[in-house]
């Protein structure tokens, strides 16, 4: 099959044929309808993170149940699923209280090595990233980590909701639990800061302002809900959200990984307010707080956040439920679909900033 293999920290993937093993135990094998391009995947191309190579990425998948392993009890074939990176075993402490995010032991959706591999090329292993590896024709998952999806539901729309979608409303309807008249900042608008300000005005947030470089950003955040913009090259968007807010927002959500709009985000809350701190950060990468002025004076909270604190058997249908009713813009997250053989210059593109996704559809 065909697949966009990383084979070195460099960014950049090859486009090459490599070998799916059948499925086994609780995997599914899902021929994938469409794979979402994520920043976090070029980040972890472009940053070494430790991650074994060769190894195929992609964790934004949507697609049709083609063989279930024999201890598959959930799915059956044809059906439409999609995956998410969130994987969990299902019977620790946080997934039998629903925070599967917070799984104790994820390693249990992946392969016992005496079982073989999943992927091989030229008989050598070949590393499923996230356990869903969605930059290829066909994937092999966890049930634990699929999902039915409506079969109205296109494809490419449905797995934006896996990452984009439950990352970034996930973080202001779970891990935030925005109410109806508090304020939001979001810093970032990519896949994920759109998800946010989609999440903001679910939540009915009174003002819900965006924070990002490109001015021609604007329209599509106001388009996903947002009530203000502000150009942070033109203005220091910290004064600026203190002015519009009268002392800061409720809540403020950095989804770049930098150390700087993580600080800015810190610094932009009021007073007992919370930043959230969603953006993949390089390796070692640390930020700055003012123990005293920022905990102890303005009794603020920094809070991480992962995958939007999704439960994604209930997150991801709930959202695909919602986008049938017309209530979650999905569809102007799509700047483009692309063959696999595109996938190095659409990264490109999404480097420069001026598209939110390009979704692989075609191999």
């Amino acid at each position: 099959m065909k697949a966009a293999v990383l084979n070195t920290i460099n960014g950049r993937f090859d486009i090459e044929d490599i070998e799916i093993d059948a499925p086994k135990g609780r995997e599914v094998l899902v021929q994938v309808k469409a794979s979402g391009l994520c920043h976090s995947d070029l980040h972890i191309a472009e940053n070494d993170f430790g991650l074994p190579l060769p190894s195929v990425l992609g964790h934004e998948l949507a697609g049709i149940v083609q063989e279930i392993g024999p201890a598959v009890t959930e799915f059956a074939v044809g059906d439409h699923v999609a995956a998410s990176c969130v994987q969990s075993c299902g019977h620790c402490l946080p997934c039998r209280g629903g925070r599967t995010f917070q799984c104790d032991h994820p390693e249990e959706t992946l392969r016992d090595p005496r079982q073989g591999q999943r992927l091989t090329r030229d008989s050598q292993p070949v590393f499923p990233m996230y356990g869903t590896s969605a930059f290829a024709e066909y994937s092999l998952v966890h049930e634990n980590q699929l999902v039915k999806i409506p079969k109205e539901m296109p494809f490419a729309q449905a797995a934006l909701i896996c990452c984009g979608t439950i990352t970034g409303a996930g973080a202001v309807l779970n891990t935030a639990d925005v109410r109806s008249g508090e304020t939001v900042a979001v810093i970032g608008i990519g896949g994920v800061g759109l998800n946010a300000i989609s999440g903001a005005k679910l939540a009915g947030a009174l003002r819900i302002i965006a924070i990002d470089l490109q001015p021609r950003k604007e329209d599509l955040a106001r388009k996903f809900g947002a009530t203000d913009f502000i150009n942070a090259g033109a203005a220091d968007p910290v004064e600026a959200v203190i002015n519009l807010c009268g002392g800061g927002v409720d809540h403020a959500f950095e989804v770049i990984g930098l150390k700087v709009t993580s600080e800015q985000a810190i610094k932009m809350v009021r007073k007992g307010g919370t930043a959230y701190m969603i953006g993949v950060h390089k390796p070692g990468s640390k930020i700055e707080v003012d123990a005293m002025a920022d905990f102890i004076t303005r009794q603020i909270t920094v809070k991480g956040v992962f995958m939007g604190s999704s439960n994604i058997k209930r997150d991801i249908p709930m959202f695909a439920k919602l986008y049938l009713q017309g209530r979650l813009n999905l569809d102007d997250l799509i700047s483009r679909e692309i063959n696999i053989s595109e996938i190095n210059e659409a990264y490109e593109e999404l480097k420069k900033g001026a598209i939110a996704r390009s979704v692989i559809t075609s191999f």
